[in-house]
């Protein structure tokens, strides 16, 4: 029978990305990490790890037995809290990731609503932009994911897994104040000769822009590329460009220079997800819920075709 904690070793080294940062992360040196492995090699008749100069990668056999190990560690840790709730004992910590934009508009009101409730439990917060985090909280090293999904993305796979929807946020094309067509709903076709401000190619804000110009029979051309909302608000007030922006960061931000409309003709919304493991341990249900209830109330009262001004 495999050895648990050698296969958390593979599980660590394929998070972290090499043998020296696996090694750190579990208080190990490298050499000893290595000999680990070097054993669970062994006793499979394969190699699991190829190392280089930057990094390790897992071969075929290593990705298999990566899914697996993920599933020994999570279902290790739950009952490890099982045990720990019959005996009384309270949950001494919580885990969370989420991308950056979640952290400004959801999460602080969340978190301290939670210890408010829960003064007894430490938080932790990692910054994991989507697709990533599943492979976290399926091994147990985060309670919680908070991640998204754009228009014409497709969700990543959730085996194990409970993924919960909680805000469908749409998306607004966002205009400098005083632009032509700030008094009434565009078309992506109407936009088409206006410099975009956007995520780079790939990135899932980007893939939705351009899928939905695609549909509309139009190419736009993104002159200014990044994936922070606060920059390209910050842009457009000051009359560079225009962008679809969700409305959660509308609704949270202070400028004024500007203008947001939904699009004539397509309606496109990222939808937010809470993503936890299928048993999940007090208190990560207390924290889904107080995050549901921030989530209904982060677009605001005006409705899709509000804005500031």
């Amino acid at each position: 029978m495999l050895d648990a904690n050698r296969l958390r070793v593979l599980v660590e080294i394929a998070h972290a990305g090499s043998i020296a940062a696996a090694a750190e992360r579990l208080s190990f040196t490298p050499p000893a990490l290595s000999q680990q492995l070097t054993k669970l090699e062994r006793e499979l008749g394969c190699r699991l790890v190829e190392r280089g100069r930057t990094g390790a990668t897992l071969t075929e056999e290593g990705r298999v037995l990566l899914a697996y190990g993920e599933r020994v560690l999570g279902e290790l840790r739950d009952a490890e809290a099982a045990v720990r709730a019959l005996v009384g004992a309270a949950p001494e910590r919580l885990s969370l990731g989420a991308f950056a934009s979640a952290g400004k508009v959801l999460l602080p009101a969340t978190l301290a609503a939670f210890g408010h409730e829960h003064p007894q439990v430490r938080l932790s917060l990692a910054d994991i932009e989507p697709p990533g985090g599943y492979d976290l909280v399926t091994s147990g090293e985060l309670d919680l994911l908070v991640t998204h999904r754009y228009p014409a993305v497709p969700l990543p796979r959730a085996g194990g897994l409970h993924r919960e929807r909680v805000l469908v946020d749409p998306l607004l094309v966002t205009l400098p104040r005083g632009h032509p067509y700030t008094d009434r709903d565009p078309s992506l076709a109407e936009l088409a000769d206006q410099e975009w401000i956007c995520g780079a190619p790939g990135i899932h804000n980007r893939i939705s822009l351009d899928t939905a110009a695609a549909a509309a029979g139009v190419r736009l051309t993104v002159a200014y590329e990044t994936r922070d909302y606060e920059v390209a608000l910050a842009l457009i007030e000051a009359g560079v460009g225009v962008a679809l922006i969700p409305l959660s960061i509308l609704a949270s931000a202070r400028g004024t220079g500007w203008v947001s409309r939904p699009l004539r003709q397509v309606r496109l919304a990222r939808e937010i997800y809470a993503v936890h493991r299928r048993r999940p341990p007090e208190p990560v249900p207390a924290m889904v819920t107080i995050l549901r209830g921030v989530a209904a109330r982060a677009l605001g009262p005006g409705g899709p075709a509000a804005g500031p001004g």
